[in-house]
């Protein structure tokens, strides 16, 4: 039966159920009321006569079915009131939710129809009121009543997945009957009118591994042993039917995505039950020798190992370690090797699983064993020292040559190479050892001072003969032994006064002694006075004993004006073998002191000597003096020469310049300084001058040109001599490289009126009659002085 037929019956049924009595054309009952005119009917069991009321509105509800199809508009039902007399004064009035719109009224009639089609899933009821007028006065004839039109449903929605797909993950080798998810379809009809919304699930996919619950939709495995290393993903398809699964429901589908998950249900296995590898003997300890790696069908943390050595013929040279990240077993080299001594190894190895399941013991032991053989090659090695470093010792005093020791190394290999042994010279820059090269005996080339270096360390270098790149090194430590080849002397420079008001038998001061010699014992200082200044000695010399001496006075009073500065001699003799002695001279100011012994004054010598200026340190002063003064009269001169610089430096300003001399002339006096005529006449010889802006490079001889006699035109001497000077300047190397101006005050010759000038152009001053000017006044006066003498006073 399709959706069409069902609809169809549902209509047939509701057109029944509506023309029923209280739900058809006439929805509703009597109450009572007085009316009038009424009559008496009857009379009750009491005698009561009964009167007949008036009727009042009862409604009850109306019902629709959804998704009508008909072409027509869906009747719904009738509103009638006891006061229509058909004569068409009553006035039916709708108000409520889809009045006008969903739901049309018959104003005379009070038919009710339904305009569009209804779905129950959007609104499953609407509350209507209803009431009826007088169409003239528009006066309520009833009063207004509330009814419910309620959608009947139809079985026109299809279960629906909350999920499409699900993803589901069940442990492989799960019970049957375990758990895997519960999918839930939802059905929008109506669950309280019929089976609509009743849903029932079936399995469609996914038989025999799973089933499915039909009332609840849980899935469960439905097969033992499942095993996720043959099939690991499954693919379940779930069908949800309404109607209860009866024929002509309607149905939805998902998809079930299962997966198994991992458990460790497998054992790692070798791929091998012997396992070799070769590497040379030069491996260096903490190196990879091999990688091995057992197989195993799990995943995850099921699929961990760990590897362990459970046997081996090489105790302590080889471990095994895992690599997390892929499951692997590395051999690591512990202890050197060497092919000499063994060639083979042989280790067992056992892998295990980290995680167990207990469930899957019966399918164990989740372990497996392997035997590693590791073969070692030979390799050219270098030579092997005896030792990894030698101490020898030699005393100081040894001589030139002396063997202080000796090393040894071999070749490893079976060729048993010769051996050659060096000094890295890097380590002996002074050479002061060398090495026999074939039996390794070392000796010293030099004299050795403990006290300059007490240990030497040197590097000795084997090298094989017939393979020099095979080397190796060991160092040596010489130690210096000392021998008493050092006298004692003054710990230090002391500076003693003593006072003039001093007492005899006073001590003035202490001495200890040094030696850089160091006994095994320890030092032991003797102390005396020098066997020359006994007889005649100021002071004395006390032996402490204890390493220092007391110097004591051996008179009363002392003056500076006798003898301001004393010098003891002192013999400071050690205890070694053999005996080393010194003399050593201690210097003693005398002083003027206050009664409690403080010093108040000594004389200069004195004070030079307290303040530490020696003769030494005067000379140094005064030559740092001496070089500070010549660097001032060096910088002078420098800065005297700076001047003589080029006042335009870059040859690239080609700009117009000023330069000013500022050059000032010898006054009045200087009648040497200028001679004016060479100005004014062109004939005259000019005297070499060199510029001042520049400096000179080389000295170039003035240029002399013939003047032109005059010709017919007055201006063609002024324009030959221009043209004269203008080449002059052109072909002169001291012009500057800008633009100058030159100035000439040239007349020209053969002037009808001869020179203008005062001052006659000619080229020296005894042409001139300068007599004249002792007639211009008292302010000529100094000028005529100058030139209007005679020649007698100038030239006296």
């Amino acid at each position: 039966m399709d959706r069409r037929k069902v609809c169809i019956l549902m209509v047939l049924w509701a057109m029944v159920h509506l023309s029923s009595p209280g739900q058809g054309l006439r929805a509703l009952r009597r109450t009572t009321g007085g009316r009038r005119g009424s009559g008496l009917t009857g009379q009750d069991a009491n005698g009561v006569p009964l009167r007949r009321s008036k009727r009042g509105w009862m409604w009850n509800q109306f019902f629709l079915l959804e998704e009508y199809t008909g072409t027509d508009k869906q009747y719904v039902g009738k509103l009638h009131s006891d006061s229509d007399r058909g004569d068409g004064s009553v006035k039916y009035v709708l108000t409520g939710e889809g009045a006008g719109t969903l739901f049309k009224i018959d104003e005379k009639s009070g038919d009710i129809h339904a305009t569009k089609r209804l779905d129950r899933e959007e609104k499953a009821f609407y509350i209507l009121h209803a009431k009826a007028v007088n169409r003239f006065t528009n006066e309520a004839l009833e009063g207004e009543s509330e009814f419910i039109i309620k959608i009947h449903d139809i079985n026109d929605n299809e279960p629906r997945f909350t999920k499409d797909p699900y993803m589901a993950r069940v442990p492989e080798m799960s019970d049957i009957g375990t758990s895997v998810i519960q999918v839930t379809a939802t059905d929008a009809d109506d669950a309280t009118y019929g089976n609509s919304a009743k849903v029932v699930y079936s399995i469609l996919e996914g038989q025999p591994y799973f089933s499915v619950d039909p009332e609840t939709g849980l899935i469960k495995t439905a097969l033992p042993g499942m095993d996720r290393e043959v099939k690991e993903n499954y693919q379940v398809v779930i069908q949800a039917k309404d109607m209860a699964g009866q024929m002509g429901g309607l149905s939805g589908t998902t998809t079930v995505s299962i997966t198994l998950s991992d458990v460790n249900d497998n054992p790692p296995r070798f791929t091998k039950t012997l396992y070799e590898f070769r590497v040379p003997e030069s491996i260096e300890v903490g190196s990879a020798v091999g990688v091995i790696r057992a197989m195993d069908a799990d995943i995850g943390q099921n699929a961990e190992m760990d590897y362990r050595i459970i046997g081996s013929d090489g105790p302590g040279m080889f471990e095994i370690t895992t690599n997390r990240s892929t499951q692997e077993g590395v051999i690591l080299l512990r202890k050197p090797l060497d092919y000499e001594r063994k060639r083979q190894y042989s280790l067992r190895v056992q892998v295990e699983n980290v995680h167990i399941n207990p469930r899957f013991y019966s399918k164990g032991p989740f372990r497996d064993e392997a035997t590693i053989k590791i073969i070692v090659e030979d390799v050219d090695e270098p030579p092997v020292f005896e030792r990894a470093s030698y101490v020898v010792e030699v005393k100081e005093d040894a001589p030139k040559n002396t063997a202080i020791g000796s090393v040894s190394a071999s070749d490893p290999d079976d060729k048993n190479s010769l051996v050659r042994y060096t000094i890295d010279r890097r380590t002996d820059m002074d050479r002061v050892f060398n090495i026999h090269a074939g039996n390794g005996s070392v000796f010293i080339l030099r004299e050795l001072d403990r006290e300059e270096n007490a240990w030497h360390n040197i590097t000795v270098i084997a090298t094989e003969f017939t393979n020099p790149r095979q080397i190796s090194r060991v160092p040596v430590y010489v130690r210096v032994l000392d021998v008493n080849d050092n006298a004692p002397t003054f710990a230090t420079n002391y500076e003693t006064f003593v006072c003039e008001n001093a007492k005899a038998n006073q001590v003035i001061q202490t001495v200890g002694a040094t030696d850089p010699d160091a006994p095994l014992g320890g030092h032991r200082f003797f102390f005396n006075l020098a066997q020359e200044a006994a007889g005649k000695a100021n002071f004395s010399v006390h032996d402490n004993k204890n390493n220092t001496a007391s110097i004591l006075t051996r008179r009363n009073s002392y003056s500076t004006l006798q003898k301001s500065v004393h010098h003891v001699p002192v013999v400071i003799s050690d205890g070694e073998f053999p005996m080393q002695s010194s003399t050593n001279t201690l210097t003693i100011r005398v002083c003027t002191c206050d009664r409690k012994g403080n010093m108040k004054a000594c004389n200069a010598e004195a004070l030079t000597a307290r303040a530490g200026l020696s003769t030494g340190a005067l000379v140094a002063i005064l030559l740092c003096v001496i070089i500070l003064l010549m660097i001032v009269v060096l910088f002078a001169a420098l800065r005297r020469q700076r001047k003589k610089e080029p006042l335009i430096i870059s040859k690239e300003d080609v700009r117009d310049n000023v330069v000013s001399y500022n050059d000032e002339g010898g006054g009045e006096e200087d009648t040497q300084a200028f001679d004016i005529g060479t100005l004014r006449n062109p004939e005259a010889i000019e005297e070499s001058k060199q510029r001042r802006d520049i400096v000179p490079e080389a000295f170039y001889p003035p240029i002399r040109r013939p003047v032109l006699p005059p010709t017919r035109d007055n201006n063609g001497d002024v324009r030959d001599f221009i043209n004269q000077r203008l080449q002059d300047n052109d072909s002169d190397p001291t012009a500057p490289p800008y633009d100058s101006l030159a100035t000439y005050a040239y007349e020209g010759n053969g002037s009808v009126a001869e020179s203008l000038s005062s001052l006659e152009s000619v080229t020296t001053e005894s042409d001139q009659d300068y007599n004249y000017l002792s007639e211009w006044g008292p302010r000529f006066k100094k000028l005529a002085d100058l030139y209007g003498g005679d020649d007698s006073d100038r030239d006296s």
